[in-house]
């Protein structure tokens, strides 16, 4: 079994910053990809960042200069640093690692972590 934790969530004024963590941890081949993603409350999920093992960098537009996406292979680990965070920003943070197993990739999400932007 794989199980992803997120930590780093919580409470910020708008301009301030907040790092968000999630670890994979199980029995697997290798990790893929990595990414994150928000669901604000009566919307549907969004894809905020992705970071393949290619090198490849995705961010969604609302995030660009903001957000910086980041993965620590050896620890199984992927970051997101979020700037400048707006209220617009408020939501459950997701991550979504894509992970070889017994010859095929498989998707597995972390538990979410709210992220509030308020003053």
């Amino acid at each position: 079994q794989v199980q992803l934790v997120e930590s780093g969530g919580g409470l910020v004024q708008p301009g301030g910053s907040l790092r968000l963590s999630c670890a994979a941890s199980g029995s697997f081949f290798s990790i893929n990809s990595m990414g994150w993603y928000r669901q604000a409350p009566e919307k549907e999920r969004e894809l905020v960042a992705t970071s393949t093992n290619g090198g490849g960098i995705n961010y969604a537009d609302s995030v660009k200069g903001r957000f910086t996406i980041s993965r620590d292979n050896a620890k199984n680990t992927v970051y997101l640093q979020m700037n400048s965070l707006k209220p617009e920003d408020t939501a459950v943070y997701y991550c979504k690692m894509d992970i070889l197993r017994w010859g095929f990739v498989q998707s597995y999400w972390g538990q979410g972590t709210q992220v509030t932007v308020s003053s």
